[in-house]
């Protein structure tokens, strides 16, 4: 039987925990989401993105490796809302390219990540 990871990519709000679901009970894969709720710098960051970027964005990227790395080790296919990817090369980078994430935040985090990815 051949494995399949597929993630669901795309903006907050787009529907991407609903069409995980609906993917997912459809081709009877589990489906893994995204820990919005256990993020607890995220309530922070959307007051002071500038002051909480780092430790937010430092928070999925240690929750996303994890799960990332339970579903390597998975012997089935796979849905996941949101990947390690979409973090990295879009999210913090955006951050940092719009000021919210400083130079030497932004050399850390992306350090972090590609050692640990």
């Amino acid at each position: 039987m051949t494995k399949y990871f597929v993630a669901i990519a795309g903006n907050i709000g787009v529907g991407k925990s609903t069409l995980t679901t609906l993917m997912s009970k459809k081709l009877g894969w589990d489906p893994f989401f995204e820990a919005v709720e256990e993020n607890p710098y995220l309530v922070d960051f959307y007051k002071d993105m500038t002051r909480w970027s780092f430790q937010s964005q430092a928070f999925f990227l240690s929750r996303r490796l994890q799960q990332h790395h339970q579903l390597l080790l998975r012997g089935d296919s796979v849905l996941q809302d949101r990947s390690i990817y979409e973090d990295a090369e879009i999210f913090a980078r955006n951050l940092y390219k719009q000021g919210n994430m400083s130079q030497r935040e932004w050399n850390t985090y992306y350090d972090l990540y590609t050692i640990l990815s």
